[in-house]
């Protein structure tokens, strides 16, 4: 696939990075995408946690043997407005809304910074932009695993919303009884690590790499279309590709099986462990809902972004 520098995009096609204004002070730049970032974060969050919070439940449940397992992505809507109420679907919501602004931030703001770097080496511009989003990822990950960690173990409790504990209090539990390491508000941080890392460097590669492959469209319509048909592949191959660690996270984030006792411990020993007791298609578990959020999402994301810094870089 064929795919132009960085410096010779077309100034009308996306917004310039860094790499094509290298005189632009940097801190302005952190400005731009700190503010770009932030646009439609809480409207998203909002609309698709409850897909998120199914997600998390298909994760941690142990095939049928599972007391709690749910039959079918139906019967996990049903029985959790039965038994938790509509409010059910908004557990663990705090943390993502807390992290959206560092999140979003930190993944544009890097993204950017690395594919400055990277426009110095010799690697190609695609292979560039898949490793810039690969840094990117990676960098998101070690700010928003702490977040990740209150949230599952919100999303996984099955009580009535108004019996749950605050996401400050879990908080405050998980500090007291386990600390900030890797078995307390860190823990699960390899496989978010390669969850995020592994996203993002499909995300932005394939993303960029066929945005800039495709012929842009006079019609601002149809370039709207393109753009999000664009993203929505890129969001949803990145998540069939990354699910595995989605997995493990949950696994180990989330209760474990026998209280008291640490069953799954780090990335690929849950994997392994989860492949040998469930089959291959348990690290896929969530798949549908995490698709029907991360690939509508993921091309909104994209486009907001884009049109909001492209603004911002005209009038700023």
């Amino acid at each position: 696939m064929c795919v132009k520098r960085f410096s010779r995009i077309p100034k009308g096609t996306a917004p310039l990075s860094p790499a094509d204004q290298p005189t632009q002070p940097v801190r302005e730049w952190a400005s731009i995408f700190l503010l770009s970032a932030d646009r439609r974060g809480l409207v998203e969050i909002c609309l698709m946690h409850p897909l998120d919070v199914v997600k998390t439940r298909f994760q941690i449940q142990r095939g049928t043997s599972d007391p709690n397992s749910y039959k079918n992505l139906s019967d996990c809507f049903r029985t959790i407005i039965r038994n938790e109420g509509v409010f059910g679907f908004y557990k663990g919501i705090l943390p993502p809304i807390l992290a959206e602004t560092p999140k979003r931030a930190v993944k544009f703001f890097t993204f950017e910074q690395y594919k400055k770097l990277l426009n110095l080496t010799p690697l190609s511009p695609g292979l560039a932009l898949s490793v810039a989003g690969l840094g990117a990822g990676l960098t998101e990950a070690v700010v928003v695993n702490p977040f990740e960690v209150v949230k599952v173990s919100l999303q996984a409790n099955r009580d009535s919303f108004t019996e749950q504990p605050s996401s400050f209090a879990q908080a405050r539990h998980i500090i007291k009884s386990e600390g900030f390491g890797f078995r307390g508000l860190n823990k699960g941080l390899t496989s978010t690590l390669g969850r995020h890392g592994v996203f993002n460097m499909i995300y932005f590669g394939f993303y960029f790499n066929v945005k800039d492959a495709i012929p842009t469209s006079p019609d601002p319509t149809l370039e709207f279309m393109r753009k999000f048909a664009i993203g929505l592949v890129s969001g949803t191959i990145s998540s069939c590709v990354n699910i595995p660690f989605d997995v493990a996270k949950s696994r180990i984030q989330g209760p474990q099986p026998v209280p008291g006792e640490i069953k799954y411990r780090t990335c690929f020993q849950s994997m392994a462990l989860v492949y040998r007791e469930e089959g291959y298609l348990a690290l896929y578990k969530g798949l549908v809902p995490k698709i029907m959020r991360l690939g509508p999402g993921g091309a909104v994301m994209l486009l907001v972004y884009e049109y909001v810094s492209g603004w911002l870089q005209r009038n700023w």
